[in-house]
């Protein structure tokens, strides 16, 4: 059987040999291109292999300069995309492994172009290139780059393990409950996109939006996931566990799970869209024009659908549902209102795009600087409060440690005054006298209360002699 596939005639190598012959293309050939290969011999086969595998390769290196460029120039943003990685998987219709292998290459190959030719000329692959790319550097490339050449994927492993070691991977068995839902990550999934447009991602490093799909799905309406928690977290599971026990008693992690994001998904909406069950305006309008009333943040919300509504100018609306913002249609600079009509939901990227559009790249990057420093700042003077608090309070406590015996010794000696003078009450010495015996017995330092009583008695009686064991209070009565 043949599998014929129309080629078009702009393209075909009639016309291209045509054009190089200086004649007019033919707008009337159609040649049929096909994949039944049974009828080569063997040499020709293999000729051919070889032939397009070369054409693959450079086809590849181009590829990959033609998106670090698109990466570089954020045009994804004005096709409606959120992230190049959306822009990828969603016009490029790559899937989401071979969108983030191809980002990571290419982002590599700008800053290292060498990276372009060894593709192009099969000195290396693909799979080479993302496992180069965290340990590439301007001095180390080419040197790299020429102990990977011709290599396998296996054979590189080995080498970056020689050239850059890594801390053991301990084996690990750990028994997960077969009832409890699971879901594997892809590898090399990495944090979404980042937040504000001018911060590039390091070297090797590729966003890779949360995908649904994460969660194997097992029928159609029911999906598996698994995750690690720690301690702390599983010691909440079982107590919330056990206060469901009640309306819960099998204690599924599932229906636990479900619960749980119900409850947050409530306090989410409220914090975020101020979502309430009885909605009504609010009362107080505030002088702030950047101010948006709650009832104008559920009304925007639910109409926009809780997605970014940037469209590009061949009609794709971007979507995104994450890192959602408020932006006004007509920029507060210039007079635009928070109503319902006057704002919109962007997420972040395209939110910054839109002004970058409207007041200029420079302006916007002069006000990211501006920002970015005064947060630093703010955060310095943090650092530098906190750290102030915590030499005063260490010198506080440092004090109170070293006045702590001082301290219990006054205390002591004020208490050796107290029985002392009510020893010499008991023996029947004057007030007068006796406070003055009691001033010239605290004149020896840690001394015993029986001492201080004997020192005591000697300035009342210095001609008596004390024998014996001298007694206090009750005894003194004795």
């Amino acid at each position: 059987m043949n599998y014929c596939l129309p080629v078009s005639m702009n393209t075909s190598p009639v016309n291209d040999l045509a054009s190089l012959l200086g004649a007019p293309p033919r707008k009337d050939l159609v040649v049929m291109r096909t994949y039944d290969l049974t009828h080569l011999s063997d040499p020709v086969l293999l000729r051919g292999l070889n032939s397009v595998v070369a054409q693959e390769r450079g086809a590849s290196a181009e590829v990959l300069a033609y998106l670090a460029e698109v990466d570089e120039r954020r045009l994804y943003l004005l096709a409606g995309f959120p992230s190049i990685h959306a822009f990828c998987v969603g016009e490029l219709r790559f899937s989401e492994d071979a969108a983030y292998k191809r980002i990571q290459a290419a982002r590599t190959a700008r800053r290292l172009p060498a990276i372009f030719d060894a593709l192009a000329e099969g000195r290396l692959h693909l799979a080479a290139v993302c496992l180069l790319a965290p340990h590439l550097t301007p001095e180390n490339a080419n040197e790299l780059l020429a102990a990977a050449t011709h290599h396998s994927k296996s054979e590189i492993d080995q080498l970056l393990a020689q050239r850059f070691p890594r801390t053991e991977w301990l084996s690990l068995v750990q028994p997960i409950p077969a009832a409890t839902p699971r879901t594997e990550l892809a590898p090399g999934q990495l944090a979404s996109h980042v937040g504000v447009m001018t911060d590039r991602l390091a070297p090797g490093q590729v966003e890779a939006p949360v995908s649904q799909s994460k969660a194997h799905p097992l029928s159609p309406e029911r999906f598996a996931v698994h995750f690690t928690i720690g301690k702390e977290t599983h010691d909440k599971l079982c107590y919330v566990q056990a206060l469901l026990s009640h309306r819960l008693p099998s204690g599924d992690v599932g229906k636990v799970f479900d619960r749980s994001l119900d409850a947050l998904k409530r306090e989410l909406e409220k914090k975020k869209l101020a979502a309430t069950s009885r909605p009504r305006p609010s009362a107080r309008t505030s002088a702030n024009p950047r101010h948006i009333p709650a009832h104008v943040k559920r009304a925007v919300w639910q109409r926009d659908q809780g997605q970014c509504t940037f469209v590009s100018p061949d009609g794709h609306r971007c979507g995104s549902r994450r890192f959602l913002e408020f932006d006004h249609v007509e920029p507060v600079a210039r007079g635009g209102r928070a109503t319902v009509e006057g704002l919109r939901l962007y997420c972040r990227l395209h939110n910054q795009y839109e002004a970058e559009r409207t007041f200029g790249s420079e302006f916007m990057s002069a006000k990211r600087e501006e920002a970015r420093r005064a947060a630093a700042e703010a955060k310095a003077r943090v650092a530098a409060t906190g750290a102030e608090e915590r030499t005063r309070a260490a010198k506080a406590e440092a004090e109170a440690q070293a006045a702590e015996p001082e301290a219990r010794s006054r205390a002591l000696a004020e208490e050796h005054a107290r029985d002392v003078m009510s020893c010499l009450r008991e023996l029947g010495f004057r007030a007068s006298d006796a406070r003055r015996a009691v001033e010239f017995s605290m004149t020896t330092p840690d001394a015993t209360l029986e001492e201080r009583v004997r020192t005591a008695l000697k300035s009342l009686c210095p001609k008596t002699r004390f024998h014996g064991r001298v007694g206090t209070n009750s005894e003194a009565r004795t």
